[in-house]
């Protein structure tokens, strides 16, 4: 994750990346990908592309990039992107 955030340029910023190696997580917050997917591409088991918006440990705004042919949200990961988080908190 360090080596992530470091290319990433996010030293000194408001992000944090956390790592999940367990997918303990993942679970908890049921963001784990079940979709069967294309078995060569790992879908089940790895972590849905979502971000959270929290104030003091409360959860504020939860987006998921996902559609029905897209359980990875790849082909339009917008919802996640910051300005599509931007727009979710201002409103």
């Amino acid at each position: 994750m360090q080596a992530w955030a470091a290319d990433q340029g996010i030293a000194g910023s408001m992000i944090t990346f956390v790592a999940d190696p367990a997918a303990e997580l993942t679970k908890a917050l049921d963001m784990e990908m079940t979709h069967p997917g294309p078995p060569s591409d790992g879908i089940i088991g790895r972590c849905k592309r979502f971000a959270v918006y929290a104030v003091k440990g409360d959860i504020k705004v939860t987006k998921v990039s996902e559609g029905e042919d897209d359980p990875a949200g790849d082909s339009d990961p917008s919802a996640t992107l910051a300005e599509g988080m931007l727009e979710a908190i201002k409103a």
